[in-house]
């Protein structure tokens, strides 16, 4: 007998729950690392991501067969596809298109469109959490007498302009966490 053998859910799902364990911890697993290498060098690495979209074709094709592909197929379409026109037009990093493609293979079309939804919620929540925190800190600032300022300690000023002010793997693992905990009946 198959895991995909059965009786199945409203989502069309099998019942039989062995597939929630490798899905959650891929997910739990994928997020945190990629969490953590854009936090500390605002980097996705291929070494995470090639490895969970081969990975979540494997989860797919097992536990769910040609329905899963498919679905497999939505959700990379949607995550990578979205992201592709975010980083052409300089919103987002090529890990972060990656990032959305492998977690789009193992979350299915509709998963990862709320995915997209909630973290785009959190990085609004985000940006306005970091632009008081910047408010506060220049209000805090003393400003010098134009006789004080000393040329040679001004701060940079030829920044990339696509330097984007946060990472966006955290909401994305915040959002992915909260859609599994909302919609734990639709995976």
């Amino acid at each position: 007998m198959r895991l995909t053998d059965g009786p199945r859910n409203n989502w069309g799902m099998p019942e039989n729950a062995h597939y929630r364990l490798f899905f959650v911890a891929g997910i739990i697993i994928y997020t945190a690392v990629t969490c953590w290498t854009d936090l500390r060098a605002r980097k996705i690495y291929n070494w995470t991501t090639l490895p969970m979209w081969i990975l979540g074709w494997v989860y797919q094709a097992t536990f769910f067969r040609s329905e899963g592909i498919f679905n497999g197929i939505a959700g990379f379409a949607i995550g990578f596809g979205m992201f592709f026109v975010l980083w052409r037009l300089s919103l987002a990093g090529g890990g972060d298109v990656k990032l959305m493609g492998a977690l789009g293979v193992w979350l299915g079309g509709p998963l990862t469109l709320k995915v997209i939804i909630a973290s785009l919620i959190f990085v609004a929540g985000g940006v306005a959490i970091l632009l008081v925190i910047q408010a506060f800190r220049r209000s805090q600032v003393l400003r010098p007498q134009p006789a004080d300022i000393n040329p040679q300690i001004l701060p940079e000023t030829s920044r990339r302009k696509s330097a984007r002010l946060m990472a966006f793997a955290p909401p994305v693992a915040l959002g992915t966490w909260s859609v599994l905990l909302l919609f734990q009946g639709q995976w």
